[in-house]
């Protein structure tokens, strides 16, 4: 039961009635007419949403299965780029490290020709 036809039924009970109630309850059972229709409209699309997802799925059964393969290959595809990515960015930090003593080493070497 939607608030506004709770609402609605239990009005009387809560409250005597004046022109300005007798008001309130005519925009009450409007919206609530209006909130069932809008409903009802809903359920509809969503019923066309679902036979057309229906009649793509068995009017075109290739597509579908090509999709749903193109799909398993980006997945793979990308599981492999995200490794690809890890593993450039272990070999930069390990080409880092290698410039850093390299950089030592040609320093001892500069050191030792001067002496």
């Amino acid at each position: 039961m939607s608030l506004s036809t709770f609402l609605l039924e239990n009005l009387y009970k809560y409250q005597p009635c004046t022109s300005f109630c007798v008001d309130e309850q005519n925009e009450l059972l409007e919206a609530t007419q209006r909130e069932a229709e809008l409903q009802r409209q809903i359920d509809g699309l969503q019923s066309q949403v679902t036979e057309l997802h229906k009649t793509r799925e068995e009017a075109n059964p290739e597509l579908s299965s090509e999709f749903q393969s193109l799909k398993e290959k980006l997945n793979e595809h990308s599981k492999q780029l995200e490794q690809s990515t890890e593993k450039l960015s272990q070999i930069e930090s390990e080409n880092l490290n290698l410039l850093d003593k390299n950089q030592a080493l040609n320093m001892v070497s500069n050191k030792k020709r001067q002496f």
